[in-house]
This record gives C-alpha cells, structure tokens and sequence, in this order.
C-alpha cells in the first residue's frame, strides 16, 4: 500500500488539476480537496499536509514559475502540459517549503506521479527539471544562507 503521503500527493494533484482544468469556474478549492480526500477517508492520516501543500502552490504560483522556468528554458511555463505543471509546482513548493521531506524523496515522488498520471516522458521531464532547479537554485539559497557570516575585524 502507498504511504499516506503519497497518497495526499496524489489528491493534491486531482484537486489542483481539476481546479485549473475549471478556472473559469469559481470553485471552492476546500470543497475539492475534501471530496477528493473522501476516497482515502481513513486511509491518509495527513489531511493538514495536503491542504497545506494545494494553498502553498495556488498562494505562490508566479514564484514557483520563477524557480521552474530557468530550469526548463525551452518550455515556457504556460506551454507545459498540465499535469507536469502541476506536479513541478508542488514539488518545487514542497522542496522549499518542507523540511521534513529530504530532497530525494520529494523529487522521487515527483517522478512517481508523472509516470502514473503524465506521458510517456513525463517522468523524464519532470525529474530534469526539478534536478536543476535543487542543484542551481534551492540548494546555492541554503548553502547561501547557513553560511556563518563572517565579522568585521577591529
């Protein structure tokens, strides 16, 4: 059996997916996320995590598209299939917003879900991006910031 995890990864995907696929229309986001949460009714554990997880992608779209455009020069964002979209989007938001979740296993997902629910390379695409935009971006910010800033000496 999948890990809960995977699981809500999984219903993050099928709330935010639908929720782009019917922009037009004004749902209620919560709404989706909880009927998508009721086939697993009992099963993920971590309701908070995947509410968390859809708000962090909708609330941080236009910078989560700054970190997945650099990686991926020869696609404009707007051009990337849905599902792969959504699926760089929440991990690029988990890798910067999680620091339960080691790199490795956010990005493995990641490629999980695009073999599952994108094309054939899918999980291709989605495992060269989301390894540049760690290697380039995401880990030279945290190497940048734990750095011990040196003191001015008298």
């Amino acid at each position: 059996m999948a890990s809960n995890r995977h699981l809500g990864r999984i219903v993050v995907l099928q709330s935010l997916y639908e929720y782009d696929f019917r922009a037009e229309e004004s749902l209620d986001i919560d709404a989706v996320v909880e009927r998508n949460l009721h086939q697993y009714e009992g099963v993920i554990g971590d309701n908070e995590f995947v509410f968390n997880l859809v708000h962090s992608v909708l609330d941080n779209q236009q910078t989560l598209d700054a970190y997945i455009q650099p990686a991926a020069p020869e696609w404009p964002v707007e051009q990337i299939a849905r599902v792969d979209k959504i699926i760089l989007r929440m991990s690029v938001s988990e890798l910067l917003l999680s620091e339960d979740t080691p790199p490795k296993v956010v990005i493995n997902e990641a490629v999980e879900l695009g073999k599952r629910f994108g094309s054939d390379n899918s999980s291709k695409f989605v495992n060269g991006v989301l390894g540049t935009v760690y290697r380039e971006q995401i880990e030279t910010q945290r190497q940048q910031t734990s750095e011990p800033e040196e003191t001015a000496q008298d």
